[in-house]
C-alpha cells in the first residue's frame, strides 16, 4: 500500500488537462505534475487518497519522446505554463482528446471533431498582463500567484507575453522605490499598488499601462508618465483604476487617464477595434482570427441573416461577421464594453449593427417579446458557460443554427447536452489553441436545430 513520503518507480501513461502526467502502482492512480506520457521516473508521494495519489517527479530515468527541457524558470513555482515540459504538438493533440472526452463524458454529445488549429506560436502571444504585487523593502516583486494560492511569484519577463512589458515593470520598480509606494495587503485592507495591469496591440504596437490602486491617486503621477514614455515609447494610454473594495475581482469600475488616450486600437479581422481597460478582447490575438474564422464558417451566412451575438463583449466576433449577414444585435453586460462594441462598428463604418447592455437571459428575452427571430446566435460565455434561462430563451427564439464559443470544454459540453434535450445538436466542433502552454484551450461548436423541430 502507498504511503506519503514512498519512492516508487513509476511508469507515466497519460496525461490530464491540467499537465499532470497519470501512472499506476498497485492499482492505484498517482497524479504526477511535469511529467508526460511514456516518461520513466521515480516518483516522491506527497498525498495518498483512498483511490489515487499525488506525487512530484524526484528523477527521471528515461524521459518520454515528447519532454523537452522548460525554458522558463518559474514555470514549476507559477503554475501557469503547465506544459512547459512537452513539445507543443504533443500538448495540442492532448487538449484536441481532453474536448473529445468532455463532449462524450460530460455532455453524452459526440459532434463531428475537426483538427485541433494550433498555435503559430507558443511565445510572446498574449496581449494583456495583470501582475499582482508585493513591495517588500522597496522593491517590487509582480508576477504571478502561485498555484491555489495568493503567494505572488516575482517574473520580471513572462515568456508568454511582450518583451516591452518587462521593461514596464522595470520602470515600476524605480518608481516604487524612488517613492514609497505601499502594495495592496488584502488581509489589513491596506497599501496602496494592487496590480499593474497591461495590454498591447499584438497588430497596432499600441501599449496601455494601467496601475490599479487602493486609492483615489499615486505619488508623482507625472514622474511616472514621464519615465514610462521615456523607457517604452510604444505607451500610448497611461491610467489608474481606482478599486478599494475588499474583492479579489482585479478591476475597480473607476478609470482615470492619466496621459494619452482612454483607449489602444488593435486590428483584427481587418477591422480596427478600441480596447478599454474594462473591454473584453481575445488575449490570443493571432488564434482570435483563425476562432473568429472558424466561427463564420459555422454560422453560414449568406447577406440575409439576423445574427444575434450573446455575451458580445467589444463586438468582435459579431462584427467581424457584419459584412456577411443582414443584422448583427449584439448584447453584453459591461456598459464600457458596450461603448467600445458601439464606437468599433461607427469607426468601421459597419451600419448594420446594434447594442444593447444588459443581462444575455434578459436581453434575448426582450429581443425575443421583440418578435425578432435570429436565424443564428452567437454564443461566448465566461467559464461558466450559459445559465439554463439563457439556454432555454435560446432555443425558444428558434435560430437555425447556434454558435457556441467556450474557454471551457467541460461547461461546454454540459452546455450541448442541455441543448440536445431541447431540439439543437452539436453536430461539428473545433478546437482552437489559443493559450499554449497553458492548460486551457478556446472551442467553437455549431449547433443545429433537428429537423423534427424546425420552423
Amino acid at each position: 500500500m502507498i504511503k506519503k513520503n514512498d519512492r516508487i518507480k513509476l511508469n507515466i501513461e497519460s496525461c490530464s488537462s491540467n499537465g499532470s502526467g497519470v501512472g499506476h502502482h498497485e492499482g492505484m492512480a498517482v497524479f504526477v505534475p511535469a511529467t508526460a506520457a511514456g516518461d520513466e521516473i521515480t516518483a516522491h508521494i506527497l498525498k495518498v487518497k483512498k483511490t489515487y495519489a499525488f506525487a512530484k517527479v524526484e528523477s527521471i530515468i528515461t524521459p518520454s519522446p515528447d519532454r523537452i527541457e522548460a525554458d522558463c524558470p518559474v514555470y514549476l513555482k507559477c503554475g501557469g505554463c503547465v506544459f512547459s515540459h512537452m513539445n507543443y504538438k504533443a500538448e495540442a493533440e492532448l487538449k484536441a482528446a481532453h474536448v473529445a472526452e468532455c463532449f462524450k463524458r460530460i455532455g453524452g454529445v459526440e459532434p463531428e471533431f475537426e483538427p485541433v488549429i494550433a498555435a503559430g506560436s507558443d511565445r510572446r502571444y498574449r496581449n494583456k498582463a495583470q501582475f499582482p504585487v508585493l513591495i517588500e523593502n522597496g522593491e517590487l516583486k509582480a508576477g504571478f500567484y502561485s498555484s491555489h494560492s495568493h503567494r505572488v511569484v516575482h517574473c520580471s519577463d513572462c515568456l508568454l507575453q511582450p518583451e516591452e512589458f518587462e521593461d514596464i515593470l522595470s520602470v515600476f520598480s524605480e518608481y516604487v522605490r524612488e517613492n514609497a509606494v505601499t502594495s495592496y495587503d488584502e488581509t489589513a485592507h491596506k497599501g496602496l499598488l494592487r496590480h499593474i495591469y497591461l495590454r498591447k496591440g499584438t497588430k497596432s504596437g499600441e501599449i496601455m499601462v494601467c496601475a490599479v490602486i487602493n486609492g483615489n491617486r499615486l505619488p508623482d503621477e507625472e514622474g511616472l508618465v514621464s519615465k514610462l514614455r521615456k523607457a517604452v515609447p510604444a505607451v500610448k494610454s497611461i491610467i489608474v483604476n481606482v478599486n478599494k473594495e475588499k474583492t479579489n475581482v482585479i478591476l475597480g469600475k473607476f478609470c482615470r487617464t492619466l496621459w494619452g488616450e482612454d483607449y489602444i486600437t488593435d486590428i483584427l479581422c481587418g477591422l480596427t477595434f478600441r480596447i478599454s481597460p474594462l473591454s473584453f478582447y481575445q488575449v490570443n490575438r493571432d488564434q482570435a482570427e483563425k476562432l473568429y474564422g472558424k466561427a463564420a464558417e459555422y454560422a453560414s451566412l449568406s447577406g440575409n441573416e439576423t445574427v444575434l451575438d450573446l455575451y458580445c463583449g467589444a463586438g468582435t466576433i459579431g462584427l467581424s461577421m457584419a459584412k456577411n449577414a443582414r443584422e448583427i444585435i449584439g448584447v453584453e453586460i459591461v456598459p464600457e464594453a458596450i461603448e467600445d462594441a458601439k464606437l468599433n462598428a461607427q469607426i468601421n463604418g459597419i451600419s448594420n449593427a446594434r447594442f444593447i447592455c444588459g443581462d444575455a437571459a434578459q436581453a434575448a428575452e426582450v429581443l425575443k417579446n421583440e418578435g425578432i427571430r435570429p436565424d443564428v446566435i452567437i454564443l461566448d460565455p465566461p467559464r461558466k458557460g450559459c445559465s439554463p434561462d439563457m439556454i432555454s430563451t435560446a432555443v425558444q427564439m428558434q435560430p437555425d443554427r447556434i454558435v457556441y464559443v467556450s474557454c471551457d470544454p467541460a461547461t461546454l459540453a454540459r452546455d450541448c447536452g442541455i441543448f440536445a434535450d431541447l431540439g439543437y445538436t452539436a453536430v461539428k466542433a473545433t478546437p482552437v489553441d489559443m493559450f499554449p502552454r497553458t492548460g486551457h484551450i478556446e472551442c467553437a461548436c455549431l449547433l443545429e436545430q433537428n429537423k423534427r423541430n424546425r420552423r
